[in-house]
């Protein structure tokens, strides 16, 4: 992590980033307490650019969720790969014949089938999404959910409990909690208001346009 405020600056620029003093400090106290960050402001100002230069400059993978109006739980977080299941129900067709013999009944057959399935509910046949890829990372990343403004409120009702706990129950799996907790930041073009209960969970960092002796530095 990050030494010192100083710190970051060193490093921010090191990767092509100006950052002020007010932007660092955010940053710094971000990965110190662990909380996420929500950037504000007028579309190109490089708020997308600071999640990308921050895992950069802690050698962390970035893992993005671009948001869009319709954006739901599922397209978020993982989905069942059912061709997959299908394809692998075929290869074993015999194997399930073998655990179906000398059953009694339809009753006793679904029982049976049931008590398998471990073997087709189970990581190797979920597809994750950028949500349940930044949880189950074997190595820290910095989590980027872009443009949270656009996404419906329903979605960002989910996301509160995500970045509360940061664990997920899939019903067939159960509770996955993160391996690392990663670096969360989300942005916005201000396209709506975002609620208070969001606001509350992250540090705030507002971006505007730089003045002339920052866009000089810049240049």
């Amino acid at each position: 992590m990050f030494s010192s405020i100083e710190d970051v600056i060193e490093r921010f620029a090191k990767n092509n980033y100006i950052a002020s003093r007010r932007i660092a400090t955010v940053i710094y106290l971000a990965s110190e307490m662990r909380k996420p960050i929500l950037v504000e402001g007028p579309a190109g100002v490089g708020k997308t650019d600071l999640a990308k230069v921050l895992a950069a400059s802690l050698g962390f993978d970035m893992i993005r969720l671009q948001c869009y109006e319709g954006l739901d739980e599922g397209k978020a977080l993982y989905e069942w790969e059912y061709a997959k299941q299908l394809l692998y129900t075929q290869i074993l067709k015999d194997k399930i014949s073998e655990v179906l013999v000398g059953a009694k009944g339809l009753t006793e057959a679904v029982d049976r089938i049931a008590a398998q399935d471990e073997v087709f509910f189970s990581e190797r046949f979920v597809l994750p999404r950028p949500l349940l890829k930044a949880i189950s990372s074997e190595q820290p990343s910095v989590l980027l959910i872009d443009e949270i403004d656009k996404a419906d409120a329903e979605f960002e009702a989910f996301l509160l409990e995500l970045l509360s706990d940061f664990q997920v129950t899939v019903p067939e799996l159960g509770t996955l909690k993160a391996k690392h907790i990663p670096l969360v930041v989300l942005t916005s073009n201000n396209a709506r208001e975002m609620s208070d209960a969001l606001k509350r969970r992250c540090l705030h960092l507002y971006i505007d346009f730089p003045d002339r002796a920052q866009e000089l530095a810049i240049v």
